[in-house]
């Protein structure tokens, strides 16, 4: 029975990550899902959330993602995903400035300001409270 599967996190902009590890850990849409070699095979849409996963020394890796899809199969995990980010490379200030921004546009609106996508707004505070939540528990 195999050890490992193959993990690749990739972003719009770049191949985030890709190597073989030896499981993995996903906020699915219907909550935290794990992954072993050997998976049966499986798509389901991801939340913003964190991702854990132990690499072939059995390192444990955390990440911050933004929405995205998980699909498996024959032993390869293949994240698509908006934003990744290891948790030690998260700026807690900028996060956390991004987080007050959004909350000043979700205020705004509020008030009946114009021109204010809630719905983004509302995403980028998710993205934002995400960052801080798992860059802090690396501190």
């Amino acid at each position: 029975m195999t050890e490992f599967f193959h993990l690749s996190i990739v972003t719009p902009e770049k191949v985030f990550y890709e190597a073989d590890v030896k499981s993995l850990v996903v906020p699915g849409s219907e909550g935290y899902l794990g992954v072993l070699p050997n998976h049966a095979p499986l798509i389901t849409a991801l939340k913003p959330g964190k991702i854990e996963f132990r690499d072939r020394d059995d390192k444990p890796h955390a990440l911050a993602v933004s929405s995205g899809f998980l699909e498996v199969s024959r032993n390869n995990a293949n994240l698509l995903v908006e934003a990744a980010e290891f948790a030690e490379d998260i700026d807690l200030e900028r996060a956390r400035e991004a987080y007050r921004r959004a909350r000043e546009m979700l205020a705004s609106a509020a008030a009946g300001e114009p021109d204010i996508d809630v719905a983004a707004e509302q995403e980028a505070l998710e993205r934002a409270a995400n960052r801080i939540k798992i860059g802090k528990r690396k501190r």
